[in-house]
């Protein structure tokens, strides 16, 4: 393996830019209709003095990070804002390191930082996320290129320092091992207000275009992966659901889904509750024999605070919300989850150390017989453009075959980019992107979407750059 180079942040500015939603989408406590995207733009400085620039990007979601009733969804913007922010400061302070060495040793201070402004740890989670991601960026744009390299070859200087339950793996092998795939099938998300059919959106359609229903929606895409929010009513979601699978239950191939319970149940008696049920009810036949797992249901405050073995031994769980940190899945493996999310927006180096821990726990696994781990891609409605390409960049990384993608279905694709920004993306990733009622769009096809032109460009899966002067500078 090559020697990591060492370098250091010089600069890092934010930007906005607003996004409002063609479809509200409801999931947990929130009904989303907009919300800013977040664009960062850093500068760093080899040790032989050379300099480069990097981007990351995210939409601010409210009611994810901090799902306090309490916050207005501005109050939650502005923690997202707070994070970058503290972020940046302790990046500039930190002396030169290699890339992961750099979020290695801003960590400890930033997240006493944003404890001390009263900011949860997924929060501050994203400040981090958001500023190595552009750092990575920057980097593999010096190297002339494409991250997914650096990373095999481990020039980002991954080590088990900050995990010690990887003591002993081969982190160098592990990565050499990961290789991007040049295709994802994309797990389409329902949420809680979806229209299902189309008799169900008459007299109040778009007609944009695009699909309204959830049946529209399997029409125009050919999707086959599917992500369900369920709502913390056992009653309501087993109607929801029955509602949904008269729909899926008519693709002839086969298809899954997973569950998301977005922390909207208190218990683990109620989610088994809720299964048992579901089992029980003949219209979810199907669905229910097509479930891969239970994304994070219980609330983030009880969901380390007990073993989930019992819901575990009936359906796989995952945990989402919960992962605040790099500690969290170790806790919550010896509690009985046996999965975990990948987002970009929680941490690029914390996903490829939980994918590590599946590699490393199934490898004991396959030896005793124990339930094998497994690591998901989730979205964070991430908009076409930067944020959507790192994301999935980082998915068929880990490698994962599918990905929950719901930015392209409640936004009007590349919406609110100058016209010269979309034709830039589409020009650089007409594989990714198409053109259809004047927008640039994710290209989904039988229910996937190609990858190939994200690996070629230098960088982090970027082979265009969006208009600064089109944004907004973030008041941070």
């Amino acid at each position: 393996m090559s020697v990591a180079p060492r370098l250091r942040l010089v600069e890092a500015s934010f930007f906005e830019r607003p996004v409002r939603l063609r479809l509200p989408f409801r999931f947990g406590v929130v009904t989303l209709r907009e919300a800013p995207q977040a664009f960062t733009r850093v500068r760093i400085r080899l040790a032989d003095g050379r300099e480069g620039e990097g981007v990351a990007a995210q939409l601010l979601v409210p009611k994810w990070f901090d799902k306090s009733q309490d916050l207005t969804n501005e109050q939650n913007f502005d923690q997202l804002r707070r994070s970058l922010a503290i972020a940046r400061d302790h990046f500039l302070a930190v002396g030169e390191n290699t890339p992961y060495g750099l979020s290695l040793a801003v960590e400890p201070a930033h997240r006493d930082a944003c404890t001390a402004a009263k900011l949860n740890g997924l929060v501050a989670s994203f400040g981090l996320a958001e500023i190595e991601r552009a750092v990575l960026d920057a980097l593999a744009r010096l190297e002339a290129a494409p991250a997914c390299d650096l990373v095999s070859s481990n020039r980002i200087g991954l080590t088990s320092q900050a995990a010690p339950d990887l003591a002993g793996f081969d982190l160098d092998r592990f990565l050499s091992g990961l290789t991007p795939a040049p295709s994802i099938y994309v797990r389409h998300t329902v949420g809680m207000v979806d229209a299902l059919t189309r008799a169900e959106t008459v007299g109040h359609r778009l007609d944009d275009g695009l699909p309204e229903s959830l049946e529209e929606v399997v029409e125009t895409y050919g999707h086959r992966h599917f992500k369900l929010k369920v709502s913390g009513d056992a009653a309501a979601d087993i109607a929801r659901l029955a509602g949904i699978a008269a729909v899926i239950d008519h693709i002839p191939e086969p298809y899954v889904v997973t569950l998301d319970g977005n922390e909207q149940y208190d218990t683990v008696e109620a989610v088994v509750a809720l299964w048992r049920r579901m089992k029980e009810e003949p219209r979810l036949a199907r669905l229910v024999a097509s479930t891969l797992h239970v994304e994070q249901p219980i609330g983030r405050a009880r969901a380390l605070a007990e073993p989930v073995h019992a819901l575990a031994g009936l359906v796989p769980v995952e945990v989402d919300e919960s992962d605040s940190d790099l500690d969290v899945f170790p806790k919550a493996h010896a509690l009985g989850y046996r999965g975990i999310s990948a987002k970009s927006c929680k941490g690029f180096y914390r996903a490829l150390l939980n994918r590590a821990r599946v590699d490393h726990w199934n490898a004991t696994a396959g030896a005793q017989g124990v339930a094998r781990c497994f690591m998901s891609a989730e979205d964070l409605t991430t908009q076409a453009g930067i944020a959507v390409q790192q994301d999935l960049a980082l998915a068929t990384l880990v490698g994962v075959t599918h990905v929950e993608r719901n930015g392209h279905h409640y936004v009007d694709g590349m919406a609110g980019a100058p016209e010269h920004e979309q034709a830039r993306f589409l020009a650089a990733h007409p594989d990714l992107y198409s053109r259809s009622d004047g927008r640039a769009r994710l290209a989904i096809r039988n229910g996937a979407v190609s990858l190939a032109s994200l690996g070629k460009a230098p960088g982090l899966a970027l082979g265009a750059e969006p208009d600064w002067a089109s944004m907004r500078p973030m008041a941070v």
